[in-house]
Formats: C-alpha cells, structure tokens, sequence
C-alpha cells in the first residue's frame, strides 16, 4: 500500500505547542472550570499564548499540563508544590534532552575516531619508519624516506 503524500496547502494538524485552544475548549479537554484555568495561569503553571486581544490560546503540551496539575491537585498536593515538580519534570526533560544529544556527540565522535584509524592503518606501509636517534630534516626529504 503506498504511503499518501499531502497536497501542496493541505491543512495539517497543529504541532503540540501551537496555541490554538480557546479556554472553554481547554476547559472541556481538561474537566476543570475555565476560572480554575485563569488561576493557574496566574500562578504561573500554565502559560498559554495570547492573542492580540488578550485572549488566551492553549496548546496541547498547555492541556497535558494541565492535566497534570489537576491530577496532582486531586490527591492533595498545594499548588507550590504542583510548581515545585512542574519545574523538576522540565529540568529532567532537559537533562534527558542533553544526554540523548551527548550520546549522539559521542557516536559520532567514535566513527570519525574509526575512520581515521582506518586510513591510518591503510596508510601504514607509506609512512616512514623513525629509529631511534634519527632527527628528520625539512632539508633533506630523502630521510623520510621508507628504508
């Protein structure tokens, strides 16, 4: 079955941090009261995208946040702390980010380090052979010669 392409000016679902809900719909995504999320917003957990008017916008990351936060309001913790691991999931988030980027850093590094351990081997019969106490000269090339 062949895969389907999209047509030039086909309308595409929004990435995950495009604001594009309004309040009562993330209201209704989210089961809480619309005032609830003017609250957070205030308290600074969720900050959705506003537009020119003032109105806010809601993304999808906004919704899983807020989600979060009622489920961690549910079971009774204070909203200082719902901030408190809001701000520790991010760090984590970022951390693993880091470390998924460190990771490729190093894979890549370990195939350039093959090769040119690769080419050096290849040219290993080229390469002069130094005895010990020899001194190699700019001045005379036929020193660097191969005995």
């Amino acid at each position: 079955m062949a895969t389907r392409r999209p047509r030039v000016g086909a309308i595409r679902p929004p990435g995950p941090n495009v604001p594009v809900y309004v309040i009562s719909v993330a209201a209704e995504l989210t089961g809480l009261h619309p005032q609830t999320l003017r609250q957070y917003d205030r308290a600074g957990l969720v900050s959705p995208g506003r537009t020119g008017g003032g109105g806010r916008r809601y993304s999808l990351n906004d919704i899983e946040t807020l989600r979060m936060v009622a489920d961690l309001t549910a079971v009774g913790i204070g909203l200082e702390g719902v901030r408190r691991i809001l701000e520790l999931e991010n760090a984590v988030a970022a951390l693993r980010g880091r470390n998924d980027e460190l990771i490729r850093e190093i894979e890549h590094l370990r195939q350039v380090a093959d090769l040119a351990t690769s080419a050096l081997l290849e040219q290993r019969s080229k390469l002069p052979v130094l005895r010990r106490g020899t001194t190699i000269s700019r001045r005379d090339p036929d020193r660097w010669a191969a005995p």
